[in-house]
């Protein structure tokens, strides 16, 4: 049997590696707040707009919320109908939907 010194040393190394676990990440992507600032600057249309064209569009499906991708420059529209998660991606800058995933 080892000693107790020699196992609570591990459950230390243990401990401190999964505490420095989030340092060690990728920091956080901030695409809400570059949608924001995007939008402000007029560079693509606000959350709301694209929202007005699309909920329409959904008929009876309920709406989740939505993602924006700074690097795609679009906005994902999340719904669900009948158990079924239905995505609708749209161009940000036009509003154009780029793709319907269901």
């Amino acid at each position: 049997m080892k000693p107790l010194f020699a196992r609570s040393g591990v459950l230390a190394l243990c401990a401190a590696l999964v505490a420095s676990a989030p340092a060690l990440a990728d920091p956080p992507r901030s695409d809400q707040g570059a949608a924001r600032k995007e939008a402000q600057a007029g560079h693509i249309l606000k959350s709301r707009e694209i929202e007005a064209r699309i909920l329409p569009m959904m008929g009876n499906a309920e709406y989740l919320g939505f993602a924006y991708d700074s690097t795609a420059m679009a906005y994902r529209l999340k719904f669900i109908r009948d158990k079924r998660v239905l995505f609708v991606d749209v161009d940000a800058r036009s509003g154009r939907i780029i793709q319907k995933s269901w």
